[in-house]
Order: structure tokens, then sequence, then C-alpha cells
């Protein structure tokens, strides 16, 4: 078996369909089943389970998938030792929170890419987790530091969270005078059966019996409802920083969570992965005054 074939039936563990496989790879979806349906005839045995919606691994795939992850475990090892990585080609994949993700990193991308125009960067900003063994991104800003797994894991930054309105809203309803006053207004905050993680439930924090008027399941999404007048919201201080549009409330309680960053322990000698990693510090580091 050679590592395309362990490259294909990766993706499709990962992807859980054809379809999806087919897009990651480049390859069109006749392709991918073809050389999935030669490969289980090489080994003898179904790799996969088709469904109508996709595919799940047999007993056999599961043991297949072990060794399939060590062929690509020593496929990036062998790169960084040869240095095939380093010329500074290629596709780098970053997964972060979408407050982080749009409202700080998107706008210094470009940076990364004038010092380096041979990479590549996807940068997916969704409110989700992300799952490196995976191979959903290469590296993932996190909210919380990972305690299992074989994952090498940075502190980024501390950031501040805190109470926010518009001129509008508090003009027409005015300011709570307190944290227990807030249950007197209107409040935006987050789809509590969508929360990816418990460090996004911080309601509490402010008041044990928050009921969100307008909830949203994205920061990008609850700032904007914040800022069109919705309500009182628990919003990122640096993507508030400089909005006159946002008003700080009852500004002497705040919250500090912190991001992390996140690689895949096969990915840390990938010279690309290194130097986007290395970027996240350095701009973290020199603008900082807003976290």
């Amino acid at each position: 078996m050679n590592w395309d074939d362990a490259r294909i039936f990766l993706a499709v563990a990962r992807q859980g369909q054809f379809l999806g496989a087919a897009r990651t790879l480049g390859l069109n979806h006749a392709t991918v089943a073809r050389r999935i349906a030669a490969l289980e005839q090489a080994v003898g045995s179904a790799l996969f389970r088709r469904r109508t919606n996709g595919t799940e691994l047999t007993a056999e795939g599961e043991r297949f998938l072990r060794h399939a992850e060590a062929m690509e475990s020593a496929s990036l090892a062998a790169m960084a030792t040869a240095g095939a990585d380093s010329a500074l080609e290629g596709t780098v994949r970053v997964g972060a929170p979408d407050g982080f993700g749009v409202a700080f990193l998107a706008p210094r991308l470009g940076e990364l890419i004038e010092r380096h125009p041979g990479l590549r960067i996807e940068l997916v900003p969704v409110p989700r987790a992300f799952s490196l063994s995976r191979r959903e991104a290469d590296i993932a800003v996190t909210l919380e530091r990972p305690r299992e797994g074989r994952l090498v894991a940075r502190k980024l930054t501390d950031y501040r969270l805190g109470l926010y309105a518009s001129p509008t809203y508090l003009r027409r309803y005015g300011a709570p005078n307190s944290l227990d006053g807030l249950a007197a207004h209107r409040l935006v905050g987050y789809v509590e059966d969508l929360l990816y993680t418990p460090s996004l439930d911080y309601t509490a924090d402010f008041l044990k019996s928050w009921q969100s008027s307008v909830a949203v399941s994205s920061a990008m999404g609850q700032t904007e409802a914040v800022r069109a007048g919705a309500g009182i919201g628990i919003l990122h201080a640096f993507m508030a920083a400089g909005d006159t549009r946002l008003v700080p409330v009852l500004p002497s309680h705040t919250l500090t969570r912190s991001y992390w960053t996140v690689v895949h322990e096969d990915l840390r000698g990938l010279r690309r992965v290194t130097v986007v990693s290395d970027f996240l510090a350095e701009i973290v580091s020199r603008d900082r005054s807003p976290f």
C-alpha cells in the first residue's frame, strides 16, 4: 500500500463522506470512490459502511485508521527533517473563534502574506471546536488549554469581557446601577444549547438569572445586535475598543479569559506551521492593548 492510498482513506474517514473527501483532496468523487474500492480489495476487507448520508468506519477500518495515521505522522516527520517545507510554500489552515478570527486576525493576515508570498492562509473563524487529530485545522486558537491528546499548546493572551450597550439603547432605557439591575433590561447573549465550550458560559458571572431577550450563537452576531440597540450584552473588549456605537456598562465589572494556540504534535516541525503560529504570537504581543 502506498501513502497516496492512505491519504485518501484518511480524508474519507475524517470527512465522513466521499464527496467531502474529494473536495478536500481536489479530486472528483468517482476517483475517490474508485481508489477506496481498490484499497478495500487490496486489504481484503470493507473499510467503510456506505450510508445514505455518508460513511462510517468498519471495525477493520478502525484498525486500518491507526496504521494510516502512523504513515501520515512518518510522512510529516520526514518532511520536517528533510527540509521539504523550507521554501515556505503551501497552505496553513487556522481555526479560530469568530470574534478573534474576524475582528483581530483577518485584518492582519495581509502582513503575513507580504512576508511570505508562497503561503496560502485559510482562516476558518466560526464558533466551534476544531479537531486537530482529524486535520480540520493545522492551527487552532482555543479558549481552553487542551488536557489530552498529542497536542502542543501555548498561551496567546488573556482578554477581557465586559458589559456594553448602544447609545440609543441607553438614552431610551437608561443604564443599570448594579449587576442586579440588569434583570430589568433587555439582554443579549448566546444560544445556550449551542455553546461549544464551558468557557462561553459566563452570563451567570454577571447575573445568575440572566435571560437573553436576543440570543445569537456567535460573538460577532452579538456585537452587531448590541450595536443596533437590541440590549445590553457581554462583549469582547478588544472588539468594542474605540467603537463609539458601544458604551461600557458597569465598567468596573469585567471577566478575564484566555486564548491559546494549539498544534498537533505531528505538525510542530513543519516550518510553514511554525511561522504562522509565531506570527499569531507576534501580532498579539505587539497589539496587546485592546485585550
